[in-house]
């Protein structure tokens, strides 16, 4: 399917490009969730009108994305577990964990946007995790994980 890109999109490209692809990529997940629009002749006229108003918006996007990362990056974040004595879990940290942290520290961050690319936390100690704020704008942090001996 042809479409036409309202905004960024990792791996698929820039806001205006009219990409090919798959029918359900494009139907599930892409036009649901405003980020592209079938290519017919009608919407890309319509979008060439609203381009200048889609870029600003953009523009500002990745502005309020860009402060919010100056104020992240670096910060650590403590969580607490029960963990046995040799410091494993009896469970894991998960992003879903992680966001919620960061959600009582006062950042709206998604679980989506937390990346863990070893999978959960298992042990105790400091871990380097990674937080996408937006497509252009990925913040290091650091999740301490606390053993609560059980």
């Amino acid at each position: 399917m042809q479409i036409i890109l309202l905004e960024k999109v990792v791996n698929l490209g820039n806001l205006g490009d009219i990409v090919k692809v798959k029918d359900g990529y494009a139907r599930n997940f892409l036009i649901p969730n405003k980020k592209a629009r079938r290519a017919t002749k009608d919407a890309i006229a319509e979008f060439e009108v609203r381009r200048v108003e889609l870029e600003k918006a953009a523009a500002e996007k990745l502005a309020a994305a860009q402060a919010e990362g100056e104020k992240l990056n670096g910060l650590t974040v403590q969580i607490g577990q029960k963990a046995g004595v040799d410091g494993r879990l009896f469970g894991s940290v998960t992003n879903a964990d992680i966001a919620e942290a960061l959600g009582k520290q006062g950042f709206a961050v998604e679980k989506a946007q937390v990346r863990l690319p070893e999978g959960p936390l298992k042990m105790v100690g400091d871990h380097p995790v990674q937080v996408s704020l937006h497509t252009d704008v990925l913040v290091d942090i650091t999740v301490s994980v606390l053993g609560e001996h059980a």
